[in-house]
């Protein structure tokens, strides 16, 4: 390459915490500033900064990704009461990603990276498994209370045709409740993306949930989905050569261990959450997991799957080495560029993305990786590094990609 990339349209910047946060300027120093002209629009969405602002700059991050389309977000921490302490908060900020979730009204969607090397836990498996996950309601908006004596709960709603009540529980002595809610509109939006995403990959899309014990809070969802399906996308799929099914989600979970994946599997917020880890591990490492944020009105968020990788910070701060594997950031980067290539009619940009991440497979499947894949690859010959070093191994060989 003799000059850089030019870019037309900023991305948008999403800056983090902890260790994902120092991963995040090596990465941008070592193997995309060289080569990219890199043109954002810069949040950061640090723990410091969000308390600074109280949470304001996370909604602007989100309502830029509207302007802009496309975004890139660094892992972030959602305080807990350690936290809150820890960093001397105001309040206990709730989760960045939920507000972006719900600002943008979009599906997340998980993939694993495969490298040929470190094979799946689940020896069936042969392509990867997408996840899906509903980025609204249920358990993350919930309203709980803590029964401390005997009593009546009660779920009440008052529209404007008056005031309907229904019997919770009776409850003798303490307990606990929890209320969720959810939105027709934002299941729609869930469904829609989900079937565009599945045309795009040409993928089979499977969707699951409990209709059969919560017959009217998970099947609305069902019934959305298939009406939807029958009425919009039945006739794209049949011509793509894929299919969409419905099935509970203990028969799916059954029929996912069985698969040899390669295929899309939609998943209500917490039941995404949950089977979203549990694939990225059983492929090899949350860290080899990519995300992107998908909103029917054609906005995407990158991300890594995985959280600030805290240990290793607090690591880092006491000036030790540490051995991060940065492949999920990477690329979070590599799936922005892309869709900023893509939709900006940018070739050689999009190229430059592929270029990125076939070298840092390839310094996989080379034998030098992070400590975490060294205890996983199958290869006799590893060199472990720490986390600059392996991004160095990579810069090397992106240069004869690109030469």
């Amino acid at each position: 390459m003799t000059a850089k990339i030019t870019m037309t349209t900023p991305l948008v910047e999403m800056n983090g915490d902890e260790m994902t946060r120092i991963l995040w300027q090596w990465i941008k120093e070592t193997l995309i500033q060289p080569y990219v002209d890199l043109n954002t629009e810069y949040y950061d969405l640090s723990l410091e900064k969000r308390d600074a602002s109280n949470d304001q700059i996370t909604t602007e991050a989100a309502l830029a990704t509207k302007k802009y389309g496309v975004a890139v977000k660094c892992a972030t921490i959602t305080p807990n009461a350690q936290r809150m302490k820890e960093y001397s908060l105001k309040e206990m900020w709730k989760s960045p990603n939920a507000t972006i979730r719900s600002i943008l009204d979009g599906t997340i969607f998980r993939t694993p990276i495969i490298v040929d090397s470190v094979k799946p836990f689940v020896s069936t498996w042969k392509k990867p498994i997408t996840i899906a996950r509903h980025a609204y309601g249920d358990i993350y908006k919930d309203v709980e209370y803590r029964v401390e004596a005997p009593g009546k709960a009660e779920l009440v709603f008052t529209g404007e045709n008056g005031e309907v009540r229904q019997t919770i529980f009776e409850f003798k002595g303490p307990g606990l409740l929890m209320s969720m809610h959810n939105l027709d509109r934002s299941i729609q939006s869930f469904a829609r993306s989900c079937f565009n995403f599945a045309l795009d990959r040409k993928q089979d899309l499977w969707f699951s949930a409990k209709d059969t014990i919560s017959k009217t809070y998970d099947g609305t969802f069902k019934e959305i989905f298939q009406q939807l399906y029958e009425q919009d996308y039945k006739e794209k799929f049949e011509a793509a050569g894929i299919q969409y099914f419905y099935t509970l989600i203990d028969d799916a979970i059954a029929r996912v261990i069985r698969s040899e994946g390669g295929f899309i599997w939609a998943c209500k917020n917490y039941d995404g959450d949950v089977m979203s880890d549990m694939v990225a591990t059983a492929f090899g490492s949350l860290a080899m997991m990519t995300s992107v944020l998908v909103s029917p009105d054609g906005y995407y968020e990158f991300e890594a799957a995985h959280g600030t990788v805290t240990r290793h910070y607090y690591q880092y701060q006491k000036g030790t080495e540490t051995s991060t594997n940065p492949m999920a950031t990477i690329f979070a980067w590599t799936g922005a560029l892309k869709k900023r290539g893509e939709l900006d009619g940018i070739p050689e940009l999009a190229r430059f993305a592929d270029a990125l991440e076939q070298a840092a497979i390839q310094t996989i499947e080379d034998g030098v990786m992070t400590k975490d894949l060294a205890d996983l690859s199958l290869l006799s010959q590893k060199k472990v590094l720490n986390s600059q070093a392996f991004l160095s191994e990579i810069r090397q060989r992106l240069d004869k990609i690109l030469s």
